[in-house]
């Protein structure tokens, strides 16, 4: 008697992501990498930052003692652990269909003394997402740290990335006469090091006050759909040698430029109203 053969099942449910990102706009996965992996991230951040703060424009503010710097792959010794982790691409595969594309990658550093940040988004909602009602762009965060309340956790109103801001200042912040909205939905995130989440950037959210004497740093991955337009705004670069040891399934994931020697980025996705300290008003 044949043996009756069982469908080989998925290792992360394509409807739970699904729901969870249509949904809340954010899902993480605990303990997606360990510690001593983490550590590692950690000191590569560290040494980027230190380099992109003495360049001119190498870091940009998003407010007081608050930054992002964009890096080149090639730069982080995980880079390759991170983008064929099984659930990022799971998740980006659910969201964004098999031609996903890695437009992105940086990292944020709101440090001792940085202020709550406006309720924002990070760019205007796109067509597919605001007529097509279709996700077409991820946020994949790594905290660096185990979060505490005094760090000025990340937090995020669920639900909000269908939200229309389309007469809002830059189509990106809602007045203070909306904030209610998002301070009754309001979820601070409390991550440890390991931890990984994915997210609309369209889901409004902002980063907290650091009341702490340490720094709160966090990787930042962006993907895109092929019919998004986010790879405008970065320059991801990698190296001829770095790019032909990567596989085949990994480089055709990548939306970069294959140069001889990697050349300073120019910051360019700028969010004036983090800049300016918008009040909303």
């Amino acid at each position: 008697m044949n043996a009756v053969l069982q469908p080989r099942l998925p290792q992360f449910d394509t409807a739970e992501i699904m729901g969870g990102l249509y949904g809340d706009g954010i899902i993480g996965l605990k303990g997606a990498f360990d510690r001593p992996w983490v550590q590692k991230l950690r000191e590569d951040i560290d040494g980027l930052f230190t380099e992109a703060l003495r360049r001119p424009g190498g870091a940009l503010a998003r407010g007081p003692n608050r930054f992002y710097v964009e890096v080149h792959p090639e730069r982080l010794r995980g880079f390759s652990d991170l983008i064929t982790h099984p659930w990022v691409t799971a998740v980006c595969e659910s969201i964004l269909g098999p031609d996903y594309k890695i437009v992105e990658v940086g990292f944020d550093v709101p440090g001792p003394g940085s202020a709550d940040q406006p309720w924002h988004r990070d760019f205007p909602s796109p067509d597919a997402t605001s007529s097509g009602r279709r996700l077409n762009s991820l946020a994949f965060n790594i905290t660096t740290v185990d979060v505490t309340e005094e760090m000025g956790p990340f937090e995020i109103a669920p639900g909000t990335q269908w939200d229309d801001l389309s007469a809002c200042d830059s189509g990106m912040f809602p007045p203070k006469s909306m904030w209610h909205r998002y301070e009754a939905r309001a979820q601070k995130k409390m991550p440890k090091m390991g931890d990984i989440s994915a997210r609309s950037a369209l889901t409004i959210h902002r980063g907290t006050a650091n009341r702490s004497n340490q720094s709160r740093p966090v990787l930042v991955l962006g993907v895109d759909a092929p019919d998004a337009r986010n790879a405008e705004k970065h320059d991801l670069q990698v190296t001829r040698p770095y790019f032909d040891r990567l596989p085949h399934e990994v480089r055709r994931h990548l939306a970069c430029r294959v140069v001889d020697e990697l050349e300073s980025i120019t910051q360019a996705h700028t969010i004036a109203g983090l800049v300016m300290g918008m009040s909303g008003e």
